[in-house]
């Protein structure tokens, strides 16, 4: 894939996913009016988690298209297995991303609904890393991806980089 069409097709699926589901679907729970505020500390947690989340979530975007030649979206996908940057450490950065954007938005606003809503959100999104996105991976990068699966964790981020035993270009 051309670089153009990485970085075009990435903004895109930046827009359509995570923008719709840590943006739209948010706003439209709450029109972004606060509740009952929650202590100024909380609020603080959750402006730092939407900022982190925010930042991580470009970075792995950026990822994608530098080191991946393709987008995050299913229908263009990596040409290279991505494992650097936050793939490092876990394989889900992307997802937790979102997450930590929905609940620092909870925590920001005061609004239990966004709680739930990022229940409900990371309910599907590992229904979709287990039923679609491992078998998917699996069968495009075969035993690299095997090997990353044992050497990196999913959901849980490792503080430590995790030295490359996958053949791969973990960094």
């Amino acid at each position: 894939m051309r670089k153009f069409s990485a970085v075009a097709g990435s903004a895109a699926f930046l827009v359509l996913a995570p923008g719709v589901v840590a943006g739209v679907v948010p706003w439209s729970l709450t029109a972004w009016q606060e509740g009952s505020p929650y202590p100024l500390p909380v609020r603080i947690v959750g402006v730092a988690l939407c900022v982190a989340g925010a930042a991580v979530l470009l970075g792995a975007f950026t990822q994608f298209v530098v080191e991946g030649s393709g987008t995050p979206a299913p229908v263009a996908p990596t040409e290279q297995l991505v494992i650097r940057g936050p793939y490092r450490y876990v394989r889900n950065p992307m997802y937790l991303a979102v997450l930590s954007v929905i609940v620092g938005q909870a925590l920001w606003l005061s609004r239990p609904v966004l709680l739930a809503y990022a229940a409900a959100v990371a309910l599907m999104f590992a229904a979709f890393v287990r039923w679609y996105e491992q078998p998917t991976l699996t069968r495009r990068y075969g035993a690299q991806y095997q090997a990353y699966l044992r050497n990196v964790p999913g959901w849980w981020p490792r503080l430590r980089r995790v030295k490359d035993r996958s053949g791969g270009n973990s960094g």
